[in-house]
């Protein structure tokens, strides 16, 4: 099923990226095919590719540039079968497209946590899914899911965000044993604080709400993707989260300042797309690497909990 009748196989490992229009998603494409990958790099909307040629033709590759909205499931399996059909293989799948919220539980609705499951948890599940047919006829291959810091370490502010990125590693975590019997290596990468226009993307609270307030390239962030400002005006009068959220900012805005390049998040992801020896958890700077291991290593909770609640004040 790996091939389509007449369709001449690459040479060269094929690759579909998520979420290239910016950030991560932009420098992993370029530097997968600066590599010898042939890179078919995804985006809701194409005119928003001009970046991404651009750095492309600084690198001196060439990418498939394709138009992908990953919560419609009929493009997506119609995407991957595209891949299949034009280049004869899919090698691997990286699952970068994402975006981030920023509001607690009073101020979310129902609709945006179900907006941040559906592209952030089923989005990558389903194309998943949809790849693993292709990947196990060819003998083997690998999906890598850009979660998030967020995905280990739940972090205020970050309720809905957090929790699709828990369930996605949770969900990449189980399939991985299964996934890796049959020669499919299945990855999650996870950013600290990038420089990005995710943090442009971010959902935030409604002016003054408390009972529920609002897409892009993944990047996170090690806090939940702000970039330290109060686009949304929740610290009006009357507000009970007002202060704990003015303080959060501000100590997110500190995060920002020293935040990892998305081109040496981009190289790092790349890295981990082509690495010769398996690992199932993979971070993109040290700073990634410190704050996952609050939460690994916390058997009660309270390391964790320790640390995110001088976030507030």
């Amino acid at each position: 099923m790996s091939t389509q009748a007449g369709a001449p196989a690459s040479e060269h490992p094929v690759t579909l990226v998520t979420g290239t229009s910016s950030g991560i998603g932009l420098h992993a494409a370029v530097e997968l095919a600066r590599r010898g990958h042939t890179v078919v790099a995804t985006m809701r909307d194409t005119t928003r590719s001009g970046a991404l040629e651009e750095a492309a033709r600084a690198a001196g590759v060439t990418l498939d540039v394709r138009a992908l909205d990953v919560v419609d499931h009929e493009a997506a399996r119609a995407c991957v079968e595209a891949v299949v059909a034009d280049h004869g293989r899919l090698d691997v799948l990286l699952n970068n497209a994402g975006r981030g919220a920023v509001a607690t539980a009073e101020q979310l609705t129902v609709e945006q946590v179900r907006d941040q499951l559906e592209l952030n948890y089923v989005a990558p599940v389903h194309l998943t899914q949809v790849a693993l047919p292709h990947l196990r006829a060819r003998g083997g291959g690998r999906v890598l899911t850009v979660t998030s810091v967020g995905g280990v370490v739940g972090q205020p502010f970050a309720d809905a965000y957090c929790g699709a990125k828990f369930a996605v590693e949770g969900f990449m975590q189980s399939l991985a044993p299964v996934a890796q019997a049959l020669r499919v290596w299945v990855s999650v990468v996870e950013p600290a604080a990038v420089a990005s226009d995710f943090v442009g993307n971010v959902d935030r609270p409604a002016a003054g709400s408390a009972d529920g307030g609002t897409d892009g390239t993944n990047g996170t962030d090690g806090t939940d993707g702000t970039d330290g400002t109060d686009r949304g005006g929740a610290a009006e009068m009357g507000d009970p989260y007002a202060g704990l959220l003015r303080a959060y900012l501000e100590r997110t805005a500190g995060a920002f300042d020293s935040a990892q390049s998305a081109q040496d998040a981009g190289v790092a992801v790349a890295d981990a797309c082509t690495a010769t020896a398996y690992r199932f958890r993979w971070q993109t700077s040290e700073a990634a690497e410190r704050f996952v291991g609050l939460s690994l290593g916390d058997l009660d909770g309270e390391r964790v909990l320790g640390a995110t609640r001088t976030w507030l004040g």
